[in-house]
């Protein structure tokens, strides 16, 4: 076998279709957009034939995200009845593993009931869970809330 010798395989090699050459209307077919001059080239993706594409009919504004956010872990007094610890911060609630990371905030909810004396350092409670705490003779103590950048 040679250089000169090899030949593509039969039926891989198709001849172009002349076009503009010869037949009246030069393969364009008779009528229509597609047989004026530059008729093909308009034809980019999303066009529909004059009509206002879909990409033109959605709405534009999809809304906004607030740099401002404070995103809290929240906490239930249920969970809190559990634990055999009687002061609460984000490193003992991290090692209790009620919270996933101690640099986010953390707010104590209502939910459950507590019967135990607390002492809380969060960044945020419910109005019914801080009567609650101090109903079972325990106090909070509110902690400043430091922004986190969204990720």
């Amino acid at each position: 076998m040679q250089q000169h010798t090899l030949k593509p395989q039969k039926g891989s090699n198709k001849s172009h279709k002349r076009r503009g050459i010869g037949d009246t209307f030069a393969g364009r077919g008779c009528k229509g957009q597609k047989s004026r001059v530059g008729g093909r080239s308009k034809f980019k993706s999303g066009f529909e034939g004059g009509q206002i594409s879909l990409i033109r009919r959605m709405p534009k504004l999809g809304g906004f995200r607030n740099i401002n956010r404070v995103e809290f872990q929240p906490v239930n007094l249920k969970d809190l009845e559990n634990l055999e610890i009687d002061k609460i911060s984000r490193v003992t609630l991290k090692e209790a593993g009620l919270i996933n990371k101690v640099r986010n905030p953390v707010k104590i909810l209502g939910s459950g009931n507590l019967t135990k004396k607390l002492t809380c350092f969060v960044d945020a409670i419910s109005k019914s869970a801080k009567e609650a705490i101090e109903k079972a003779g325990g106090n909070v103590q509110i902690t400043k809330v430091q922004k986190t950048k969204l990720s």
